[in-house]
């Protein structure tokens, strides 16, 4: 089997699907690794790193498995041998046309963003990898652009109080913003709609932000359960009051297939003083701030609002190395030892990522989006 390493063509992308230290892992196995020159230029993976790890230069885009990290152009589609595989992020919920064109193609496509969040399926989790990455990086973006210090700080000319950064989400993305704001000695508070992670956010240092006098509904399997008016009304002035003491508001919530749900409003961000300044990691997807631009820095009320919509990119050493690592355990669970796929339609992963399989759309929940 011949494994294929094209160079990504998305503005702004800078990482890469495979990196020499996996295709060194693929070599091992027996697996042919061919790769477009350059392709690993922007992550600062040479030509050379490649041919050393046991890959060679070729057309990416004849191989049997093709890895990708964004989705591909129209054109990039029209490539793919019939019945060849493309791995990458295809947001495919979203995506119907791409689905349709990977359909008609009588391609394979697994789907990355697709893969279970589930134990097993754990050293897989893209989502996870690159959005730890992204609250990190979120964190030194604010950093960066506040005209402030983070961290309390004695001098000579008196005290100078910590920066006061609002993280609005405790999944990956947040404990890691959390977690970052924190060691650069700002006041952290945090909230989420589950009040389960309360523990989570506390043992990174941050504060968590709970409705006071108001019973908490709770649910099964980790979701989030519908809560009373009242509820809603006093968690709604927590957060405003939050945000309008807040120099730093870090907002993490996205939902798969769906637009990014509001969490800071248009009168919320003019709350804030000047000079503070909103990340929104959900700009791709609409955002959570009121005037988000997705890949802009804007300025409204005198709060700097930035859009970036690819914060992973911007760290392409560690973010393509990651990403390589995830589509290794993931094509190890999927290849036989004999050679090809198995394409175990009931294993779990296999039924949660393989989105076309020979030319038919395979995902029940894509299907729906297809039709």
């Amino acid at each position: 089997m011949k494994i294929g390493i094209p160079k990504e063509t998305a503005a702004g992308e800078n990482r890469v699907s495979i990196v020499p230290e996996t295709v060194a892992k693929f070599v091992k196995r027996g697996l042919e690794v061919v790769f477009e020159a350059g392709a690993g230029a922007s992550s600062f993976a040479l030509d050379k790193d490649y041919e050393a790890a046991g890959a060679k230069p070729g057309p990416a885009w004849d191989a049997d498995v093709v890895c990708k990290v964004q989705k591909p152009t129209l054109e990039e589609i029209g490539k793919l041998r019939e019945g060849s595989t493309l791995v990458s992020l295809l947001y495919p919920l979203i995506n119907a046309d791409l689905v349709k064109a990977l359909a008609a193609r009588k391609a394979n496509a697994i789907s990355m963003d697709m893969i279970p969040r589930t134990t097993l399926a754990q050293s897989m989790d893209v989502l996870s990898s690159q959005a730890n990455l992204a609250g990190y990086k979120a964190v030194l973006v604010a950093a960066e652009r506040l005209p402030k210090f983070f961290p309390m700080l004695m001098t000579a000319a008196g005290t100078i109080t910590p920066a006061r950064v609002l993280i609005m989400g405790a999944g990956v993305a947040g404990l890691q913003a959390i977690g970052t704001a924190k060691r650069l000695g700002a006041a952290v508070e945090a909230t989420d709609v589950r009040p389960e992670t309360k523990e989570q956010v506390e043992s990174l240092g941050g504060r968590f932000l709970v409705v006071q006098g108001v019973e908490v509904k709770t649910a099964q399997g980790g979701y989030a359960a519908e809560q009373s008016d009242e509820y809603k009304k006093k968690q709604a002035e927590m957060i405003s009051a939050a945000i309008a003491k807040a120099d730093v508001v870090i907002t993490t919530a996205l939902i798969p297939g769906r637009k990014a749900p509001r969490l800071v409003t248009d009168a919320q961000v003019a709350s804030m003083r000047p000079g503070s300044v909103i990340v929104d990691l959900a700009a791709e997807q609409g955002g959570n701030v009121e005037g988000t631009e997705s890949g802009k820095e804007v300025v409204r009320h005198g709060v700097l609002i930035v859009g970036n919509p690819n914060l992973p990119s911007t760290m392409p050493a560690h973010a393509s190395m990651l990403y390589s690592r995830n589509v290794e355990k993931l094509l190890g669970h999927l290849l036989a030892k004999e050679g090809g796929f198995t394409w175990d339609m009931n294993e779990e992963i296999t039924k949660g990522c393989v989105i076309v399989r020979e030319g038919q759309v395979a995902h029940p929940k894509v299907q729906e989006v297809v039709k």
